[in-house]
């Protein structure tokens, strides 16, 4: 059972990942320019436009507090990682079904929608993974912990070895990932 100075923690912890993922996604969504497009960069930072790029400015800061929240919060809680895993996919899967939809019905994209939609996600993500956290439901933290590795690895795949469908592909450029940047 979770007592009620453990849910504050856990809330505390969540509104401040909320912000900061939204700090973070910022900066992620110009470093790789700044950067004068750093190869390393790439890998964590939007480099075009796509669908696909824009989800690892979810996926990326959301996995940088899951991490920092483990140390803080997460090493008493079993359910920690498999919360936090449930959060991101949400996130994750939001913007999808968001973009999809509404460019469908209108037939182009708003970035102000794109932009609220983010915001919208991590709140849903954030929010998920709270009810989750302090929720008595029993999980696997080991099958959490790979999901997310390959996760990661698929973000930072992708982004080099980028699979020619709409999601990855640059509505401004018609190109996919890195190497067609060269």
């Amino acid at each position: 059972m979770i007592y009620i100075n453990s849910k504050t923690k856990i809330l505390k912890y969540h509104i401040i990942s909320t912000i900061l993922v939204c700090i973070t996604r910022t900066l992620l969504h110009f470093l790789f320019e700044w950067t004068n497009e750093n190869i390393l960069i790439a890998a964590f930072s939007a480099i075009n436009e796509s669908v696909w790029e824009h989800l690892k400015l979810v996926f990326f800061p959301m996995l940088l507090t899951s991490i920092l929240g483990y140390f803080l919060i997460g090493k008493s809680l079993q359910r920690f990682f498999c919360s936090r895993l449930k959060g991101i996919l949400t996130s994750i899967i939001f913007i999808i079904i968001f973009f999809y939809t509404y460019t469908g019905i209108i037939g182009t994209n708003y970035a102000i929608l794109d932009i609220r939609s983010f915001f919208i996600a991590v709140i849903l993500g954030e929010f998920l993974s709270y009810k989750n956290m302090t929720s008595n439901k029993k999980c696997n933290k080991r099958s959490s912990l790979i999901i997310l590795t390959i996760l990661t690895f698929l973000f930072i795949i992708f982004t080099y070895l980028t699979p020619h469908i709409n999601l990855f592909e640059d509505p401004i450029t018609n190109e996919y990932g890195f190497f067609n940047l060269r």
